[in-house]
């Protein structure tokens, strides 16, 4: 008898300025995946949408290789599988695609296996997607949905991913600017240094416990929030263009930041104000027209609502 499960996974933005590897957010930007065990051994991978042209069709695929380490953690094995991935994020923009592959494998492995809700709850999603991805910042939002804050502890043999959900504030409306190059997260994260000056760290950690306030009841606060010391400057070569983007809407008056590790930039609107998320999409528009005026780089603008529930099965 064959057993199939669908699920939505969502897109995620980490760091959201100061954060870094620790605070993300999902967002209404989802891939579908749809699985189906077979009685027959086998591997049949179709894909549509982002990556068809490009992504592997064999047990190298990222959601395959999570589903078979979703099953392990039973102890159970995969025999044959009809994969299909309907893929809407974009790759190698710091929206945490690859988060998004990993914990939509395990939850398919949750819904397939034999007393998987027992063996792969929310905790242990968390734990194992993080072990596989190597940080938590973005496989927490995309198992737990809204705000998110995680954490690695220490264990034998590998560290322990942990995270807690908050609720963000419903009137906060991002925005998303995405370039049309993608960044590899590797190269970005090779351009940081190994210290950065104790004051730059110190001003760092005082924006990032001002990150939870702002999201959630002092709204008035998310400029300032949202100011990072930590990875963006340094970074700024491998994206200038969406530095830019970032240096202008602050300059604005509008919280700004690097999604991830780039080059997708996040602009926060909030609702009832007069920076809502329709007149930040008008800003980020009419700074783009001006930065890119002389330069190949195209931007897909867009309203992206916060996901509440992160990954779905439907």
């Amino acid at each position: 008898m064959t057993r199939t499960a669908r699920i939505q996974v969502p897109a995620t933005s980490a760091n959201l300025g100061p954060g870094y590897d620790c605070a993300g957010l999902a967002l209404q930007l989802v891939d579908e995946l749809e699985a189906e065990l077979l009685e027959s051994p086998g591997l049949v991978i179709e894909i549509d949408g982002e990556g068809a042209d490009s992504i592997s069709r064999d047990d190298t695929h990222l959601v395959v290789r999570s589903m078979a380490r979703g099953f392990a953690e039973g102890g159970q094995q995969i025999s044959g599988l009809r994969l299909l991935c309907r893929n809407r994020m974009p790759h190698g923009r710091g929206l945490g695609s690859s988060s998004a592959a990993i914990v939509g494998g395990l939850v398919l492995a949750r819904e397939l296996m034999d007393d998987g809700q027992a063996i792969l709850d929310d905790a242990r999603l968390v734990s194992l997607a993080t072990e596989l991805e190597g940080h938590p910042d973005n496989v927490a939002p995309a198992v737990l949905g809204g705000l998110t804050v995680a954490w690695t502890q220490p264990s034998d043999p590998v560290s322990v991913g942990r995270a807690i959900r908050i609720q963000p504030n419903v009137r906060i409306q991002p925005v998303v600017a995405i370039p049309d190059s993608p960044l590899a997260t590797q190269r970005a994260r090779e351009l940081l240094p190994a210290a950065v000056p104790h004051g730059d760290a110190a001003a760092n950690a005082a924006r990032a416990a001002l990150l939870v306030p702002a999201m959630t009841s002092h709204l008035e606060l998310l400029l300032e929030a949202t100011r990072d010391l930590l990875h963006q400057d340094y970074r700024r070569f491998a994206y200038p263009q969406s530095y830019a983007l970032v240096t202008q809407l602050r300059n604005e008056g509008i919280p700004a930041m690097i999604s991830g590790a780039g080059p997708t930039v996040v602009a926060l609107g909030v609702s009832d104000s007069a920076l809502d998320g329709t007149a930040v999409q008008t800003a980020v528009s009419r700074a783009l027209a001006t930065i890119t005026a002389n330069a190949p780089q195209e931007f897909r603008v867009e309203p992206v609502a916060i996901s509440q529930h992160g990954v779905k099965v439907l």
